[in-house]
């Protein structure tokens, strides 16, 4: 009898041992199901990134200042050689023929004197006309305003249009074309400042005098 018992109970052992080691198939819901990860992610290398782009950076409006036209810079040099500034009258406003006013200076010289481009600039237009007689009108080099010279006897050599001027130098001489009186050489100096169209033959005129006086 005990052998028996002793078998039952060796039986049964190999029984449970053999139950352990057998594996059981996973069973769950879909939720239970292991999930893969995403990898981690490698260190970030700044030298392997690609470039930035440079900042947009905006364009500065110009303010109303930096857009006004250019005054005429005081201190021009006086256009007849040898003529002081004591020796110059403010004829700006004096009336003319027609009712015109004169709107330049006129600066009393000898025949042949040389007139004198009173800044830097180009010659613009050489022009002949009932009035003024031998001309020439000079733009200063940002083209915003243009000294005119009138009843010239005649034009330095050399002188053409679009031909760069220096201060000082000799474009001309003092004559009496035009309607100006043979009694009375000189020179007609104006000054205006050109509209927006730049053209040689109208603007604003500008009191030559208080440019010529200033000091230089």
């Amino acid at each position: 009898m005990r052998a028996l018992l002793y078998v039952a109970f060796a039986l049964l052992a190999v029984g449970i041992a053999c139950r352990r080691q057998t594996p059981q198939a996973q069973i769950g819901h879909a939720d239970d199901a292991v999930i893969a990860t995403e990898p981690a992610a490698a260190p970030f290398d700044e030298s392997t990134a690609p470039a930035r782009p440079a900042p947009v950076v905006a364009a500065a409006t110009p303010s109303p200042a930096a857009d006004a036209r250019a005054a005429p810079a005081a201190g021009l040099l006086i256009p007849v050689r040898g003529v002081s500034a004591q020796q110059l009258r403010d004829t700006f406003t004096d009336a003319r023929s027609s009712g015109r006013v004169h709107d330049a200076i006129d600066i009393m010289a000898a025949a042949g004197t040389p007139v004198l481009a009173v800044a830097d600039g180009s010659v613009e237009k050489l022009f002949a006309s009932q009035r003024g007689g031998i001309t020439l009108y000079q733009f200063n080099p940002q083209r915003t305003h243009a000294y005119y010279y009138a009843h010239l006897q005649g034009y330095a050599p050399g002188i053409a249009e679009q031909q760069v001027l220096r201060r000082g130098q000799v474009i001309g001489y003092v004559g009496a074309t035009g309607n100006a009186s043979a009694d009375a050489p000189h020179l007609h100096f104006a000054v205006f400042e050109l509209g927006p169209e730049r053209r040689w033959w109208e603007g604003t005129a500008i009191n030559p005098y208080p440019l010529l006086v200033a000091p230089r």
